[in-house]
């Protein structure tokens, strides 16, 4: 994604007329459009950094285009506009994720100062990251194996099986699994247990990068290939010669640098972009992506003998909704992790809460659980974690769950009435019988509902 390209969305002609001269005398490149479905069609195959987007429009408000432009691109940004503009709706606008807020009327100064500061962020992000990964290249931890991967689930002792019967192997491996179930951690230990342990584990997120830097990251590139291509640079599959070279969201890479890829996976050499001398490597190439790639060859996106290449020994990841089991062990774990990060007592979650944790769907996997841990952990007071504070924090992923999941009658109702429960004890401060007021049923039917979805712990029912 270029740096100077930003979309607008705006349904009043004169606005957005306005707003894309404005930009554009500053060297801008705009893509201008009237309303939000238009907007995502372009943003579907162009995607750019930023979007200014007016909260107030039709068939879709600038909160939904927002949602579905986040879940297209976490990366891009956010500038949302409105003449309805009030504390609440900015509030709400960067809890969304936007970047900022903007309130109608606003001059063209004003609206270039607020561009102007979200793309020089997104620029410091970026070379923020890039210089990160560069320096930690050649300095991997390897010391991430099975200490890690945390369970005795049998889907999970099948995937510790096909680690064993492939890591000594030099075959091609192929990882496919959800977002958050840790495939990297897979990638690491077959690299551990290898007999290319002690030399370079590298990796590369295929997704972070756009095609062109990309290109030059996987195999460098010489002085002068390019604008800003002051010196000469390494790529990745040289820092990686002899070594274990990780490439994550291989889903995500161009046409052109699959063809690219292919011979260099074929032949195991490559040259420089601008440059002509053939550099050979001996590389074990590990591969993982979170999308269906037979899919994408079907469809014409993924090259088949490129797919044929990577899919050599393939290992699929389970969700972490098919090894429920596991999750008092990852918990353990984690809260384990938290009490040497903070140098403070270990904190515990009781049976209620366990069951909670046991029952939500999980749509984030392993990632989802350790962040609502660690969320948990900072928020909380005490050295027992609250199943109140568990639900309070899984409310809301239950209602993102529930519009994706085709769920059961039985099952729907049940989130249904454990949510509206849950908002009334939240309104109400957890005052009981001002919440059974609320929701029109008798305290003791409120108490038994409690019980049912967790909301009480050991010590309350005591005091019933």
């Amino acid at each position: 994604m270029k740096l100077n390209q930003v979309i607008i969305v705006e349904d009043n002609d004169t606005m957005r007329l306005a707003m894309v001269e404005s930009l554009r005398r500053k060297n801008y490149e705009i893509f201008e459009f009237d309303n939000g479905r238009s907007a995502l069609e372009f943003f579907s195959r162009q995607q750019v950094p930023l979007v200014i987007s007016d909260l107030k429009m039709e068939p879709i408000d600038g909160f939904e285009l927002m949602e579905k432009l986040k879940a297209e691109n976490p990366a891009t940004e956010i500038l949302m506009i409105s003449a309805f503009g009030t504390v609440e709706k900015a509030v709400k606008a960067m809890q969304l994720g936007a970047a900022d807020f903007i309130t109608k009327p606003f001059s063209s100064e004003e609206l270039r100062i607020r561009v102007k500061k979200i793309l020089k962020k997104i620029e410091q992000s970026r070379k923020v990251t890039l210089l990160q990964e560069e320096n930690l290249l050649l300095n991997q931890d390897l010391s991430i194996g099975y200490d890690n991967m945390i369970g005795s689930s049998p889907a999970l002792k099948h995937v510790f099986s096909l680690i064993d019967r492939v890591a000594k192997e030099n075959s091609t491996v192929l990882i496919e699994g959800a977002s958050g179930t840790g495939k990297e951690l897979v990638a690491r230990a077959i690299c551990k247990q290898s007999n290319r342990r002690d030399k370079p584990f590298i990796k590369i997120n295929c997704g972070a990068l756009n095609e062109n830097l990309l290109e030059s990251e996987l195999f460098g590139h010489e002085k002068g290939a390019f604008t800003g291509a002051s010196k000469q640079k390494r790529g990745r599959f040289e820092l990686a010669d002899k070594g274990t070279f990780f490439l994550d969201e291989i889903g995500d890479i161009s046409n052109s640098l699959q063809v690219k890829l292919l011979r260099v996976i074929q032949e195991m050499d490559f040259e420089r972009v601008g440059g002509e001398q053939t550099i050979s490597v001996d590389v074990r190439l590990i591969t993982a992506t979170h999308q269906d790639l037979q899919k994408l060859v079907e469809t014409g996106k993924f090259r088949e003998d490129l797919y044929y290449r990577l899919n050599v020994f393939p290992i699929k990841l389970p969700l972490l909704q098919e090894r429920k089991e596991d999750i008092p062990a990852l918990v353990e774990y984690f809260l384990t992790k938290m009490t040497q990060k903070s140098d403070s007592a270990k904190k515990q979650i009781s049976q209620d809460g366990m069951r909670i944790l046991m029952e939500h769907s999980w749509p984030g996997n392993i990632r989802e659980l350790e962040n609502l841990i660690e969320r948990l952990w900072v928020i909380s007071e005490g050295t027992e974690i609250n199943p109140m504070l568990i639900s309070q924090h899984l409310i809301q992923s239950n209602r993102v769950s529930s519009k994706s999941n085709n769920y059961d009658l039985e099952t729907a109702v049940y989130h249904f009435e454990k949510n509206l429960i849950q908002d009334a004890l939240t309104k109400t401060n957890g005052v009981k019988n001002r919440a059974a007021k609320l929701l029109r049923i008798n305290t003791s039917t409120l108490y038994y509902k409690m019980e049912k979805f967790g909301f009480i712990d050991a010590n309350e029912k005591k005091e019933r």
